[in-house]
């Protein structure tokens, strides 16, 4: 046994309150991690304009990109060879311990819980210039989001996963209609280089664009990674869905590889085209809805507040697929007993971990309204679709730290380990996604606007490490993960 926990004995029936149901294939677990991230093509990326210019924001994107490139292919071979709901926490449980493996799965959590905040603000704004509501009517859109697809997310994996694919096929069918639509219209050298320097050393708007390709030097590039990393996020939850995976040794990799491959174009195409066209990289770097801004450049602003309905599937999509994976990360820290057991009981009939998935987003809803009302509606706002998306970002790269180094470990420590499938890049991939985390966080930290963002995830931690210190650790429960990591016999909830 671990060292520093004790194991708890379990009342009859403990797993059989937690079961999951088997039903996702290659489709649906490319739908899960497409679907999860593709609300940062829609929204969210455009704040990087604002940092390093389009030409930064370009290199920024490459860079992102080799560093998820990196981690997917880590996540492609640890996940058939360790094929439980606990994604990165059950990677560094075994290559690290429970410690290692709790800190990944805090890192996860904080992930997870606020990337829903920050998209479903984005949701309330496109809802809002679409039903044009008042600004003072956004938190009745975030709570009524939430409850519905909380609800929809309960009613069962087979649900979940046909809707995960239908939004995701739609949103991507919206971005291909935003891309042929553009393509003949979008004029870079006029809209996206439309920022330079003024005497001051303030950003300002070039009336006829020509500008430099990077406004604010290779250190602009460098502090856009944060805002690059939207058009990626999540991708690496796929793993969360290996105890409803038909066949995860065989699927998790295809799934995760073409979703990933997939998202590389869009991304490519997004920055190219939405960025060419009015109101320009200067504008476009505060926007909340940049597509639809796009949109109206093409159409006009009457239909482009219709197809703004079909826009708003893509944050959609990202909201319900992230919900998803929020709820089976909590599910399986609990149900392990690094997080209170109470939260991983699953629905009766439907055998979802609805508990979860409320505690989490009632967590979220309830950080988001004391941002809200706190700070007032302009300021909430700002605070919400900025700093808490640092904090996401944040969040993420530790966990993305933490996994590269668990498949380190992993291939040095446990070679005899069977892997189904290997990284090509093997430790030099995981080596370079450590790299590109580091720099990120170090941009993140450089940032005065955004320290406020990374000091409320070391809050974060510190709590969460508090309560493991002092409960947690002692109340630990072989779970599928526990019992793999410990090597033990015990088939408890297999």
């Amino acid at each position: 046994m671990a060292k520093g926990v004790r194991y708890e004995s379990v009342e009859e029936g403990y797993f059989e309150k937690r079961g999951l149901r088997r039903h996702a294939g290659v489709v649906a677990l490319w739908a899960l991690g497409v679907g999860a991230v593709i609300s940062g093509h829609f929204s969210g990326w455009n704040l990087g304009l604002a940092a390093g210019g389009w030409g930064g924001m370009l290199i920024a994107a490459i860079l992102i990109a080799v560093m998820y490139l990196g981690l997917v292919f880590c996540i492609a071979e640890m996940s058939p060879a360790l094929p439980h709901t606990g994604g990165a926490y059950s990677f560094a449980r075994k290559a690290m311990g429970p410690w290692g493996g709790f800190i990944t799965g805090l890192c996860e959590n904080v992930e997870y819980v606020i990337t829903p905040a920050v998209i479903v603000s984005f949701i309330g704004a496109y809802l809002g210039a679409i039903l044009g509501t008042p600004t003072s009517f956004q938190p009745v859109l975030w709570i009524f989001c939430y409850a519905f697809f909380i609800w929809l997310n309960v009613l069962g994996v087979e649900l979940s996963f046909r809707l995960t694919v239908g939004i995701t096929l739609a949103a991507l069918a919206c971005l291909i209609a935003f891309f042929v639509s553009a393509l003949p219209v979008s004029d870079l050298g006029r809209w996206a280089f439309n920022i330079g320097i003024g005497a001051d050393g303030a950003p300002v708007e070039l009336a006829n664009g020509g500008g430099p390709f990077l406004p604010f030097g290779i250190m602009g590039a460098l502090s856009a990674l944060p805002f690059a990393v939207w058009l990626f996020l999540a991708i690496e939850q796929l793993p969360l869905a290996a105890e409803e995976s038909v066949d995860p040794v065989r699927d998790m990799p295809k799934g995760i590889i073409l979703g990933m491959l997939t998202l590389m174009v869009s991304a490519t195409l997004i920055l190219w085209l939405n960025a060419g066209l009015p109101p320009g990289a200067f504008k476009l770097a505060a926007s909340t809805e940049p597509l639809l801004d796009g949109f109206r450049a093409i159409y006009g602003d009457g239909i482009a507040k219709g197809l703004s309905l079909v826009a708003v599937i893509g944050l959609v999509a990202s909201f319900h697929t992230i919900i998803f994976a929020k709820g089976r990360q909590i599910y399986s820290l609990s149900r392990a007993g690094y997080f209170p057991r109470g939260l991983s009981v699953t629905h009766s009939k439907h055998q979802t971990p609805h508990v979860a998935m409320i505690g989490g987003s009632v967590v979220a809803l309830g950080l988001m309204l004391v941002i809200w009302f706190g700070m007032g509606e302009e300021a909430g706002t700002a605070v919400i679709s900025g700093t808490l998306l640092n904090m996401a970002v944040f969040g993420a790269m530790i966990s993305y730290i933490m996994q590269a180094l668990s498949f380190i470990l992993l291939r040095r420590n446990q070679p005899g380990l069977p892997r189904p499938f290997l990284s090509p890049f093997g430790v030099p991939g995981a080596m370079i996604t450590i790299a590109i985390a580091v720099v990120t966080i170090g941009f993140q930290l450089a940032d005065p606007v955004y320290r406020a963002g990374v000091i409320g995830v070391a809050i974060w931690f510190a709590v969460g490490i508090a309560y493991f210190a002092a409960i947690g650790r002692n109340k630990l429960v072989l779970s599928p993960e526990e019992a793999f990591a410990e090597g033990a016999q015990a088939k408890a909830g297999d």
